[in-house]
């Protein structure tokens, strides 16, 4: 797998990091400026947030898991979660754009910059690997 590959593996699983600690644990603080949503809004999205986060921090872990995998001889293995992990983050990022564009008339922030951190490092990997 080539270099360019395995650094955007790096920085997608670093956005899905951040993202997690987003969703999970701040999103008392980031509700405005990352999803849009009123402050009295907070409470009714705490759940959801709070597992979708965690679904995030899952799929770095795949992805982590991949590279590990990749560099102490499993190359079949690493390849295989790399590719399925970048595969799944990237149909994400079509379902948030879809999802952007139905929802655009209702709500006042795009979800673009998401569609973007979410979508383009794994393309990246799926176009250098």
């Amino acid at each position: 797998m080539s270099v360019v590959a395995q650094v955007a593996v790096v920085v997608a699983a670093l956005v899905h990091v951040v993202v997690w600690i987003c969703e999970a644990f701040l999103i008392g603080r980031v509700h405005q400026s990352m999803f849009g949503q009123p402050a009295q809004d907070v409470p009714a999205i705490r759940l959801w947030a709070f597992g979708v986060g965690f679904y995030n921090l899952f799929l770095a872990c795949g992805l982590i898991a991949g590279l590990v995998a990749l560099h102490t001889g499993q190359e079949l293995v690493g390849r295989t979660l790399i590719f399925y992990v970048s595969w799944f983050m990237l149909a994400g990022s079509v379902v948030l754009a879809v999802a952007d564009q139905l929802a655009l008339s209702r709500k006042r922030n795009s979800a673009w910059g998401g569609v973007a951190a979410e979508g383009i490092p794994p393309l990246v990997v799926l176009l250098f690997a």
